[in-house]
């Protein structure tokens, strides 16, 4: 009896996770696969592919933080690019999903894409 109350007791709070706030942060999409393959692409320096791969994850459907991680790579292919406008525009839809977007040590160092996340994030 203890089980199939503690069981039920985690269904009601777990289904209060499927609220819209919630599910942005946590819930899967359907671009997915598109974002891994653009991921893996950017890693091994195919940034046109990666470029198509991650503009079709975002066109299919991503949770929030994917949607976030998605915009920041395509900003920084667009600045290695020499596409300023562009690495800003996609800075900015990270930033107006995720506010509080920190870029990591790493990528905050870059001189080109580092600087301009920089002013970005200033001006909000």
């Amino acid at each position: 009896m203890l089980r199939i109350l503690t069981a039920a007791a985690a269904i009601t709070v777990l289904g209060g996770c499927t609220s819209q706030p919630m599910q942005g942060l946590f819930q899967s999409g359907k671009g997915e696969p598109a974002l891994t393959a653009g991921l893996k692409q950017y890693d091994e320096g195919e940034y046109n592919g990666s470029a198509r791969n991650l503009r079709t994850a975002i066109d299919r459907g991503l949770s929030n933080r994917d949607l976030v991680n998605a915009y920041k790579h395509l900003a920084f292919i667009n600045c290695a690019s020499g596409r300023e406008r562009q690495c800003r525009d996609e800075f900015r839809q990270a930033l107006a999903i995720d506010p509080a977007l920190e870029l990591a040590p790493a990528e905050a160092g870059h001189p080109v894409w580092g600087p301009i996340f920089r002013s970005l994030k200033a001006g909000r």
